[in-house]
């Protein structure tokens, strides 16, 4: 399973490159390519994706039967990084250097030192109009380099604060000995380098993962490790009768979601709301099969740190193979609720996978995700989970060998269930 997970991190570099190998693994299975600007012929027990800005997709596979419920997992395709700005090379007397800006919280030390490579899409001229491609250079190609301490001494055992526009400027060769981006992108895709019209260009960390111990390491686990067991676990979920089973992968999590593709967009309730048109029902039905459903929010949580455990709150400790994590939090930066965290226990007592309770330190301000987002667009009982990692939003963080395999079977046997709400807040689970 590791080494599946390690494979799929490596394929997915940024979101457009995770939605694009996402895809050839739905083809691969079955499951048909809808496009958005197209009416949609829907059909009972056949499997479908959509895609949004090409780094964000929905999932999801017809009932054989009445629709009833939907059964919904989120995970989340970015990561923070370096995002590469559109005139890319700062010349200097010695040295060229990337013009970049930080997306999203990461943390800074971690990307230095570090052999960088750069990854995204470019749109280029057509005889048509405009074409997309995505690109990966692959090879290392950048690094940002630290000041020696000799010459820095505040960083002697300290930790001070980076300036994005200074400190962690990328180093991309000599001055006139360099060729620039564009043409190594040009060369890439084999077109003049004055077709390209524009680009969305990060710089990644190539390093593959490795097993080590009790442990894994690898770049991306934040969300990769979530995105790639909600897909693995969708493909080998057995067909529902009555559950449409649905994965989305959405973009822009680490900067808040409120983009087109985002969780807080429209895009999984026009999704929703197509298939049940297509269908033949009703927007009412459409809004009672919400009312018997479940989102499961996927998304990594801070394991106990060996260095710092007072970080923790003294019982909501979580630690690496201890399995899937609920996430709380009174002010809804996670959205798990007596109910929503009920179900998914009784779910992962059926797959026979261990649980552990996560919230933060009280005086300790978390982040958020997923789930809250999503359901101001679709209002729908939602679980936040993950798995316990170590040194999240760092270029190269670590998790547990044995979770990846629990947070599969768990939402494996959570796409095989199905809910059915009373009106006293009871459930029956099938």
């Amino acid at each position: 399973m590791n080494q599946a997970l390690f494979h799929y991190i490596a394929a997915c570099p940024t979101a457009y490159h995770a939605v694009a190998y996402s895809a050839q693994l739905l083809q691969a299975a079955g499951y048909q390519h809808l496009p958005e600007g197209q009416l949609w012929d829907l059909q009972p027990g056949q499997g479908y994706y959509v895609t949004r800005n090409r780094s964000s997709l929905i999932a999801f596979r017809i009932p054989t039967g009445d629709l009833h419920s939907f059964q919904m997992t989120a995970a989340h395709t970015d990561s923070p990084c370096f995002k590469i700005k559109e005139n890319p090379e700062l010349p200097g007397s010695h040295y060229v250097q990337l013009s970049t800006e930080g997306y999203g919280g990461m943390i800074p030390d971690s990307w230095m030192d570090r052999p960088l490579s750069v990854a995204g899409r470019v749109t280029v001229r057509t005889p048509q109009g405009l074409a997309q491609h995505l690109v990966d250079l692959q090879e290392p190609c950048a690094l940002i380099p630290h000041v020696a301490i000799h010459m820095d001494r505040k960083k002697d055992g300290g930790t001070e604060g980076y300036n994005m526009a200074v400190d962690l400027l990328p180093l991309w060769g000599q001055t006139g000995k360099s060729r620039s981006l564009r043409s190594r992108l040009a060369e890439q895709l084999t077109l003049p380098e004055e077709d390209i019209l524009t680009t969305d260009l990060y710089l990644y960390n190539p390093q593959p993962g490795v097993s080590w111990g009790n442990f894994l390491s690898a770049p991306r686990l934040d969300d990769l490790q979530c995105a790639f067991s909600a897909l693995t676990a969708l493909l080998q979920a057995k067909p529902s009768a009555t559950s449409l089973q649905v994965c989305c992968l959405f973009d822009n999590e680490e900067v808040g979601s409120q983009t087109k593709q985002g969780a807080a967009s429209t895009f999984l309730m026009d999704v929703l709301e197509r298939i049940c048109l297509g269908l033949g029902q009703t927007r009412q039905q459409l809004l009672t099969a919400l009312a018997h459903s479940l989102l499961v929010s996927c998304d990594n949580a801070h394991g106990l740190h060996p260095n710092h455990p007072e970080y923790a709150d003294k019982n909501h400790t979580v630690c690496l193979n201890g399995g899937v994590v609920i996430k709380y939090n009174a002010n809804q930066r996670y959205t798990s609720d007596a109910v929503s965290a009920g179900l998914f226990q009784l779910i992962c007592q059926k797959a026979g996978v261990p649980v552990q309770h996560y919230a933060n330190r009280a005086d300790i301000v978390g982040g958020s995700t997923l789930g809250s987002i999503a359901n101001t667009q679709v209002s729908v009982n939602t679980v936040d989970i993950g798995l316990a990692q170590l040194a999240m939003h760092s270029a190269y963080e670590t998790a547990g060998s044995e979770d990846t395999a629990y947070m599969v079977q768990a939402l494996t046997t959570f796409y095989e269930s199905t809910f059915t709400a009373a009106e006293d807040g009871s459930y029956q689970l099938n």
